[in-house]
């Protein structure tokens, strides 16, 4: 293979996917396994499952290596996040009316409430299951528990916020609560190694 920009570089190649068949096949070849959890989370824990008993080892990868996609809405309240949120809520919603376009500009939940039926935003949260949204301590409680529960080895984190701004600024809160100070990584890192293994 030959990758541009890269040769040379070694960088790994994943399997990126959001079905049983990508699990399988990330299994069979050695590979490490993303799991594209912040838009199909469904097949979730079964592809897990699936990917981890089903492991041939490779030289690169002698265990399985698996990582899954998270939204992340990290504002300074809760309210805030929630807010913030309804941009990526709205463009589901397109999706399961059949409507694609830019992000929407955020609205605030109750005026959501008001744009869709029962069932549609039953279909969106379905959807959107794999999602962390909040102040810093909601979002990092939320993480731990997505990470308990799948033993991830590793997250994608998807902020589709409406507003740059605010985009970076989540990015930066959820650095600074979730991977500082190291204290907390390494604690973190202990108990899903207690929990992976």
């Amino acid at each position: 293979m030959r990758a541009i920009p890269g040769i040379g570089t070694e960088v790994p190649i994943w399997l990126l996917g959001s079905s049983l068949y990508s699990a399988q096949l990330a299994a069979y070849l050695g590979l490490p396994f993303a799991f594209a959890s912040h838009f199909a989370p469904d097949l979730l824990l079964q592809a897990l499952e699936v990917y981890r008993a089903t492991y041939r080892p490779s030289a690169a990868w002698p265990k399985p290596h698996a990582m899954v996609g998270v939204n992340v809405v990290c504002a300074g309240s809760d309210e805030e996040a929630a807010r913030l949120f309804t941009s990526i809520q709205q463009r589901f919603l397109g999706m399961v009316r059949g409507r694609r376009g830019p992000l929407p500009a955020p609205v605030a939940p109750a005026v959501l409430d008001t744009q869709w039926s029962a069932h549609e935003k039953a279909q969106v949260q379905r959807m959107l299951a794999a999602s962390a949204v909040g102040s810093a301590a909601s979002v990092c409680a939320q993480l731990d528990a997505l990470v308990a529960r799948t033993a991830a080895d590793e997250l994608i984190v998807a902020g589709a916020i409406f507003n740059h701004a605010a985009r970076v600024a989540s990015y930066e809160r959820l650095a600074a609560s979730w991977l500082a100070p190291e204290g907390a990584v390494a604690q973190r890192e202990l108990r899903h190694r207690t929990v992976a293994r």
